[in-house]
């Protein structure tokens, strides 16, 4: 290590950012490559192994491994619930390879539910045409898994962990990436490196109500829109249908696979509705179920999810349902829980290749954070742990072959100037504003003068926190509250901008001013520069792209 411009300069090989499942998948074939790979980084901001949303991940992973089921017949589906904008090539892709990823996980030993026969339990959810989702641990299934590999990935010994790492800003210069900017509780590090994996998980916690954990800030998102990266699909963002309906942010999440086993929703006089509103009725996808509550919420009516049904189909089926219902005071025994929905997964993000690849050379992407085609406007249930296993491993092969640049000579740039401790209450209460805003105006049902109304205050926001950033040195934790909020309005201002672009509705994204599909409509693909007031973005000194001859923040 060196040190240089009061920071600490260390190499790498490739930088892992984000400690998710398509992280650790990441890492851990690297790791099985690290002699082509090179050293291996993984940074994290959380406090350790494993983070992100896929420990908190109720649902299974979808795979077509059944009697009778092909990944086709699972490709299939998954076209059928993006309602016209998924990649049927990728779609493919995704069910071979997973299918197969998910068996070699099963002879690996990997906890999944099994019968009183030994043969893994196979469940049914929302869309799916066949029984096919496999869980590890009843409804603990994101837990078991992401905490298994993170054991596998200390155990390794090939990757290095840096904890409590808040990555704030590519580096960029000759046109390619050169490195990641970021905190550490001992101050400010340069990872210089010319490849750099995005795994940083989506955006829901950029919204007032989620289910998503608190770390979810779009900040890969963000990441990549500064380095100038192609960005698709932004306005499409899930809302799970059936988050419990209690003061409590994330709100916490009861997994479809309760309606899969049985679960029904009632109104606010205990009557079924969903019948009426989709023939599958709770098995509808997500955005026709999420609306049909949304709109009763709306209207100031109770909606209630009776669990006893799958209790009853599954006995110990659900141990983090019956928890989180305890720790609310709740009796699912004996009555239905209030249920409403919340902001839950983003189907947009940095659009990519089959391999991983950005538009930005030395940048990949992959999990949530990632657009690979395969969920369109609407993400097929329990597909995104699958995404994250497929891609993170297909990222990891094609590094392996990608070989490191040689760095150039470049003069270091300078870490970004952020809020100082007097202006942290400030910032806190921006990042509260721009969820609340966000929520409003992205929400469930959406409208022109609505997008139009928040795309304007997130706008000032966005403005207000890039002027605080006065202090180059901070505190680690004021450091990550600043560039939090940051990115948390950044976000929001690039949803915004595609939701307005978006004059029909479709999937997860509804208009109520374009009631109507377009039938001509195509995805849209769009970069910070569609932004009418463009962010800055670290470059070094040399870069042709800045027009700028010492090293700056653009």
């Amino acid at each position: 290590m060196s040190a240089t411009s009061g920071y600490a300069v260390r190499e790498a090989g490739v930088v892992v950012i984000g400690s998710g499942l398509a992280g650790l998948v990441t890492a851990l074939n690297l790791a099985r490559n690290a002699g082509r790979a090179g050293p291996v980084v993984l940074l994290t901001k959380t406090e350790e192994l494993p983070g992100g949303s896929s420990l908190h991940a109720q649902g299974g992973i979808a795979a077509a491994i059944g009697p009778g089921d092909d990944a086709a017949l699972h490709a299939a589906d998954t076209v059928a619930a993006g309602a016209g904008f998924v990649d049927p090539a990728i779609a493919g892709l995704l069910t071979r390879e997973g299918a197969r990823w998910v068996r070699e996980l099963i002879g690996e030993g990997m906890p999944f539910d099994r019968d009183t026969h030994g043969a893994v339990c196979l469940g049914r959810e929302a869309a799916h045409g066949m029984a096919r989702i496999v869980h590890a641990g009843g409804d603990a299934t994101g837990r078991t898994l992401v905490t298994a590999l993170a054991r596998r990935l200390r155990e390794s010994g090939a990757v290095r962990v840096e904890t409590n790492a808040f990555a704030t800003d590519l580096v960029l210069g000759g046109g390619r990436v050169r490195g990641v900017m970021a905190h550490h509780p001992e101050g400010w590090v340069l990872h210089r490196t010319s490849r750099v994996v995005l795994a940083t998980g989506g955006i829901g916690a950029a919204f007032a109500r989620t289910t998503n954990p608190a770390e979810a800030t779009g900040d890969g998102l963000a990441l990549a829109a500064r380095a100038g990266a192609h960005l698709a699909d932004l306005e499409f963002v899930q809302f799970h249908p059936t988050a419990l309906a209690v003061d409590r942010d994330p709100a916490p999440l009861l997994t479809e696979a309760l309606r899969g086993a049985g679960a029904t929703l009632l109104d606010g006089r205990g009557r079924r509705f969903m019948a009426a509103e989709h023939p599958l009725a709770e098995l509808a996808p997500r955005d026709i179920v999420a609306r049909a509550i949304g709109r009763r919420v709306a209207a100031g009516e109770a909606v209630f999810l009776d669990l006893r049904p799958a209790l009853a189909a599954k006995p110990g089926g659900f141990p983090t349902v019956l928890a989180l219902c305890a720790a609310h005071g709740l009796r699912p025994f004996e009555e239905p829980v209030p249920v409403a929905p919340a902001a839950h997964y983003h189907m947009g993000g940095v659009v990519t290749d089959a391999a991983g690849r950005t538009s930005v050379e030395g940048l990949w992407a992959c999990g949530e954070v990632a657009c690979t085609g395969v969920h369109g406007a609407n993400r097929l249930a329990s597909n995104s742990l699958l995404e994250a296993l497929v891609f993170g491993a297909r990222v990891a092969e094609d590094l392996a072959k990608a070989p490191a640049v040689a760095a150039a000579p470049f003069a270091l740039p300078e870490p970004p100037r952020v809020a100082g401790r007097s202006a942290m209450p400030l910032v806190d209460a921006m990042a509260a504003e721009a969820r609340r805003v966000l929520y409003e105006g992205a929400g469930l049902v959406r409208s022109g003068a609505g997008l139009r109304a928040a795309r304007a205050r997130l706008d000032r926001i966005g403005v207000m926190l890039e002027g605080l950033g006065t202090a180059p040195a901070v505190s680690h934790h004021d450091v990550r509250r600043w560039g939090e909020a940051r990115n948390r309005a950044l976000v929001g201002r690039l949803l915004l901008h595609a939701a307005l672009g978006r004059e029909e509705s479709r999937g997860a994204h509804f208009r109520s001013d374009w009631p109507a599909e377009n039938p001509a409509a195509r995805r849209h693909t769009i970069t910070l520069n569609d932004l009418s007031a463009p962010v800055t973005a670290l470059a070094v000194a040399g870069d042709p792209a800045s027009g700028d001859a010492a090293c700056s923040i653009l």
